[in-house]
């Protein structure tokens, strides 16, 4: 039987400004069903991608806490791109914040950046474009 990672969530304080950061950076808003009380079914996705954002706004304290920390730290959500200098400067310009320069690694370029939320990601641009044989996770 064939599976695919559909979508995964990421908790929000609030739908709008989720959706507000993730088009800024060319995400675009798949859908956005209001589903009574508050509640809505917030789908992101890059075009062409398989994989979809569903946007989750965290309601009570233990959501509410773990907003920006649903990786416990780490960083655990890895935006890949064709040209890194152009997503880097439209990163910064959209308000994500840069823990250090860009770095080249045996595997391509890399940065870790956080968005408005506190999640911690890496853009990275691939030096072989079927990224065979390396790979950030390589190092663990």
């Amino acid at each position: 039987m064939p599976v695919r990672l559909a979508q995964f969530a990421l908790l929000v304080p609030d739908y709008d400004e989720g959706i507000a950061f993730f088009s800024a950076i060319g995400f675009q808003c798949n859908e956005d069903t209001d589903l009574g009380n508050g509640k809505r079914w917030v789908r992101m996705g890059l075009p062409g991608a398989g994989t979809e954002i569903l946007l989750a706004r965290a309601v009570g304290e233990r959501q509410q806490s773990a907003i920006g920390e649903q990786g416990g730290g780490r960083v655990w959500l890895f935006l890949e791109t064709q040209d890194f200098e152009r997503d880097s400067e439209l990163l910064r310009q959209s308000g994500a914040i840069f823990e250090g320069v860009p770095r080249d690694e045996p595997y391509g370029r890399v940065v870790v950046w956080r968005d408005p939320f506190g999640n911690r990601w890496d853009l990275i641009q691939y030096a072989s474009p079927d990224r065979s044989g390396s790979g950030p996770e390589k190092a663990l």
